[in-house]
């Protein structure tokens, strides 16, 4: 339900149970929860992390983006509200050429 460490260790405990003889490894971004300095890190996980001001690398961060520019300086009253506001992005902005247009980068192609 949070994005912080305690639920993050949850996360990774629970992940190296998963087939425990398989060697895991996590891209992930730089997220402050993701280096909480109490974090175990099971042996059967690596964490990499992206190079911070990089998002060619996640290109999510761009889609993020595109959401974020649409939303920003208005209110929602209620949570239905914004539920309603965040699909018709979804439906409206996010489609195929978009992705392409904001995620395609020259080396993925290559």
């Amino acid at each position: 339900p949070n994005c912080n460490g305690e639920n993050f260790q949850i996360f990774l405990n629970e992940l190296s149970k998963m087939n425990p003889a398989e060697f895991k490894v996590m891209i992930l971004d730089n997220g402050a929860f993701h280096k909480v300095k109490s974090l175990i890190i099971p042996k059967n996980i690596a964490l990499l992390f992206l190079p911070p001001y990089s998002p060619e690398l996640n290109p999510a961060e761009l889609v993020w983006l595109q959401m974020k520019r649409k939303m920003t300086h208005k209110i929602y009253k209620t949570m239905e509200e914004l539920k309603t506001e965040i699909s018709k992005i979804v439906k409206n902005l996010i489609t195929r050429e978009l992705i392409i247009d904001l995620c395609g980068f020259d080396y993925f192609f290559k």
